[in-house]
């Protein structure tokens, strides 16, 4: 993902996980510390309120799952194969040398061979895998993604997927060479107002109305980018008009690629999945699981599940009751297995129910300090276990383990809270700029750094801001500057 160049050069898949983030969705100040670990937890800043009902008509999201997982079939299918048939080691076969975590020549033509599809659909579907989460890319190793291990049984994983590649519609297809970058930028920032109309309108819309609309939102979007500037300035140069017809035929034709409308007739449709997840980018939800209460009779990765939306003190009553029920040596064991599964959410879950063991604890934090994806999460604790400053804990963090921690935060607010919330959460970066945080974030290498930066472009108000992140997203996805 990175334009880092891998030590063997080789795309290992590997059944170790790498790290996404934890859940709680809180953005704070401090830079390092992890969400589910602010004092003022989700629970306990906003009240809760009913959810809001989809438009009449929405299918049930068992069923919206069904065709999410019916149109990603090819990805998955790629992804299980992948898990099945590459090994780390002298054995495995590789990944082009150019960092961007696209399959080798060599192993995109076993597959092919294996499963009887071309090259170029492998490739195609690989590159969905990753965009969907069901793949994560690490340097020069691929690992399965969370949403991969619970497919077939767990609905809302499996939207949130599809989401993932509904945002990034425009990297799963990208514009034809023709097609001016300006232009395609303009269209992809234009198209919630698009999609939006499609969703309102509950039914086929006319392409020629449709880029009526797109001709008003940029020159809108033109008309916000003109600034009056001190001092001389040259001629103004019109921007490179590229015809709005094959910009707007361009992203139909790419939303229509994942499964968000359809085009025939003259008119676009929204499919059921897209007219959801439009109502849901809309209405700035997130589907969640509901929290039961009493989880002592659990285990651990059940438990934390459970506790992911109670209030802080609730949760922490749980997770007194929970570990009262078992031995606090194994106790300790089980929620750092589950710190390190694949799941985001649980890893901050877990350390926050290791702050209710104590000193307990410290012994077998102490041993994980080592591994990269708890190690943040370790250091954390066991500053606070050593009576640092609350406000100074995240010293104890490098300035590369805070970037990471924070992408890794993103990813856990982009998988389980609300788009305000990822937006708020750019105010606990360390960095002064957004563009140093780009520039940061693009280099510490994190699995998840495309869904985090897609999601937060997709997420922000700010057309400029939003258009600086998708651009970084575009670079981290191709490996370019």
């Amino acid at each position: 993902m990175t334009s880092r160049t891998p030590r063997d050069s080789r795309l290992r898949l590997v059944r170790a996980p790498y790290p996404r983030a934890e859940e709680r969705g809180e953005a704070r100040r401090d830079p390092a510390r992890p969400l589910s670990a602010a004092p003022g937890a989700m629970g306990n800043r906003r009240t809760r309120r009913p959810a809001p009902r989809p438009p009449e008509g929405t299918p049930a999201p068992a069923e919206l799952a069904r065709g999410a997982r019916a149109g990603l079939a090819d990805a998955v299918r790629v992804a299980r194969w992948a898990d099945a048939a590459l090994r780390p080691g002298p054995g495995g076969t590789g990944a082009t040398p150019d960092g961007k975590g696209t399959l080798s020549d060599a192993t995109a033509e076993r597959a092919a061979a294996e499963l009887g599809l071309t090259t170029a659909q492998v490739r195609a579907d690989w590159d969905t895998a990753r965009l969907a989460g069901l793949i994560e890319v690490h340097g020069d190793s691929a690992r399965p993604g969370w949403r991969l291990r619970v497919w077939d049984r767990d609905d809302t994983a499996v939207l949130r997927g599809w989401v993932a590649l509904f945002d990034a519609w425009s990297l799963a297809h990208p514009a034809p060479d023709d097609l001016a970058p300006a232009a395609a930028a303009e269209a992809v920032e234009a198209m919630p107002q698009v999609l939006s109309l499609l969703q309102l309108s509950a039914g086929p819309v006319p392409v020629p109305q449709l880029l009526d609309l797109l001709d008003q939102r940029v020159t809108e979007l033109r008309t916000e980018r003109c600034e009056i500037a001190h001092g001389p300035q040259p001629e103004p140069v019109a921007p490179a008009d590229a015809p709005l017809p094959a910009v707007l035929d361009w992203a139909l034709h790419g939303l229509a690629a994942v499964g968000a409308l359809t085009c025939a007739d003259g008119q676009a449709t929204l499919t059921p999945l897209g007219s959801w997840a439009v109502w849901v980018k809309l209405e700035q939800i997130c589907v969640a699981a509901q929290s039961p209460a009493g989880h002592f009779e659990q285990a651990a990765e059940d438990m934390l599940r459970g506790c992911a939306r109670l209030r802080p003190n609730a949760a922490r009553a749980e997770y007194r009751a929970w570990l009262a029920a078992r031995p606090v040596g194994s106790a300790v064991t089980e929620l750092l297995t589950a710190a390190r599964g694949e799941d985001a959410l649980l890893r901050g879950l877990a350390f926050e129910a290791l702050r209710v063991v104590g000193a307990p604890a410290e012994a077998e934090v102490r041993t994980v300090v080592e591994e990269p994806s708890l190690r943040p999460y370790a250091l954390l604790w066991l500053a606070e276990q050593e009576g640092a400053d609350p406000e100074d804990v995240h010293l104890v963090l490098t300035r590369e383990e805070s970037t990471w921690l924070w992408v890794d935060t993103a990813a856990a607010v982009a998988d389980h809270g609300e788009a305000e919330l990822l937006v708020r959460h750019l105010e606990s970066a360390v960095q002064p700029t957004v563009p140093a945080l780009l520039d940061e974030v693009r280099r510490v290498g994190h699995p998840r750094t495309v869904q985090v930066l897609v999601a937060l472009a997709a997420a922000h108000p700010d057309p400029a801001l939003a258009k600086a992140v998708r651009r970084a997203a575009f670079q981290v996805h191709t490996g370019g500057e």
